[in-house]
């Protein structure tokens, strides 16, 4: 099955980190032996690729074209209108995307579907290309795409348009599933695909050593808040939840433009021998900070299926998180850590000092993990894309006789 895979969310030379978790589950496919994928991953033109240009900068350096695990990635440019972005973004980006399928089509790869990743603009994108190539598309919802641009006007509609080309739609959770329901997408496409963890990079290391990476004591409690530096991760709530948190330290680690607004919060609760920030970090080095760490915590306003709830617990660590999105889909036992249902300093506060009043192993917590496997995340997504496959042969077999009796 060849499957090109179409997403804005996909890592690179210039930006490893970027959606990691896409490309994992493109890889875990491809390790059934199910798939042969090429992937087009668009970004935003831009033409200068010094470091004071920030994000743009880091796609003025990605390369036109780059073999990831095997896997050949093309990012094509397209061009973005400022104050008009979310309005134009999907038939820029399809531009773009068609522009790489017809270079990857010459080369001799021709898609048996189109895989795409992320609602908008990335799915509606996928969908122009789909419908322009004939080929049955599915479309995987991821959180925000759904959670957030679902609820405005302009995305809602293309949302809806998109899920209506699409054989099969994919969600990440099943609280994605029932947004999208909401927002009237025909449920019975909507298959439920949750991510998975990669056991071998995320697993318990040396907590003496981690420790000692970071300067910490072995009996000094530590929280841990990982993300971008951004409100919708609630990183003010954690820091305000450690005020009620005696002798324990709080580590966020991030980047984004909140940075200084919380380094000002962390100074006006009279924190700063207690509570550091960290830039965001490669994925081997978090294995150490989850290790180092009594708990993880996430504090988001929404979230789709969050993967650092997944690596934390793959470390053996257990975390405390805000009942949002799919997160209660993860967080099912105590061994896995804490479910915070008010919005309020004091009552996560109370959920963080119960996990570090209880400590079952980390290998009792790792162990909870493995239900998380990428190889059934691997299994469930293929048979989408091979139901998306069939669906479309059978409309396209249904349509030929209709079309044979307009033509005579």
């Amino acid at each position: 099955m060849r499957v090109l895979t179409m997403t804005s969310l996909y890592p690179s030379a210039a930006r490893p980190r970027h959606g990691a978790f896409v490309e994992a589950r493109i890889a875990a496919m491809q390790r059934l032996g199910s798939i042969e994928p090429r992937v087009v991953s668009p970004v935003p033109w831009f033409p200068l690729a010094d470091p004071r240009f920030g994000a743009y900068a880091g796609f003025a350096r990605t390369p036109r074209v780059e073999t990831r695990l095997g896997i050949e990635v093309r990012h094509p440019r397209y061009f973005t209108v400022p104050g008009a972005g979310m309005y134009v973004q999907p038939f820029a980006m399809a531009i773009a995307a068609a522009r790489a399928a017809r270079q990857i089509a010459r080369a001799g790869f021709v898609p048996d579907v189109v895989d795409a990743h992320y609602f908008y603009p990335d799915g509606v994108a996928a969908a122009l290309v789909a419908r322009r190539l004939r080929k049955p598309l599915v479309i995987t919802a991821r959180g925000s795409d759904v959670n957030l641009l679902g609820q405005i006007a302009w995305p809602r509609r293309l949302i809806r348009w998109a899920a209506g080309q699409a054989q099969c739609i994919v969600t990440v959770s099943a609280a994605l599933a029932e947004t999208l329901h909401s927002l009237g997408v025909d449920g019975n496409k909507i298959s439920v695909v949750r991510n998975g963890v990669d056991a071998d990079r995320f697993a318990p290391v040396d907590r003496a050593q981690a420790r000692q990476r970071l300067g910490l004591a072995d009996d000094v409690p530590l929280i841990v808040s990982i993300g971008n530096l951004v409100p919708e991760k609630g990183h003010d709530l954690v820091i305000d939840a450690l005020v009620h948190v005696p002798d324990a330290r709080l580590l966020v680690v991030g980047d984004g433009p909140q940075r200084d607004r919380l380094l000002r919060r962390i100074d006006a609760q009279r924190l700063g021998s207690r509570a550091m920030l960290l830039p965001a970090m490669a994925q081997q080095e978090l294995c150490w900070i989850y290790g180092a760490a009594d708990v993880v915590a996430l504090a988001s306003i929404r979230e789709g299926l969050p993967n650092v709830l997944l690596e934390a617990l793959a470390c053996g660590t257990r975390v405390v998180a805000m009942r949002v999105g799919g997160v209660p889909e993860i967080v099912t036992e105590p061994v896995a850590g804490r479910l915070v249902e008010d919005r309020s300093a004091v009552a996560f506060a109370r959920s963080l000092c119960d996990i570090l009043g209880s400590r079952p192993t980390a290998a009792q917590t790792r162990a909870f993990a493995a239900r998380f496997d990428w190889s059934a995340t691997a299994r469930g997504h293929v048979a989408a894309l091979e139901r998306a496959i069939a669906l479309h042969a059978h409309r396209v077999r249904d349509a030929r006789p209709a079309t044979a009796g307009r033509d005579a």
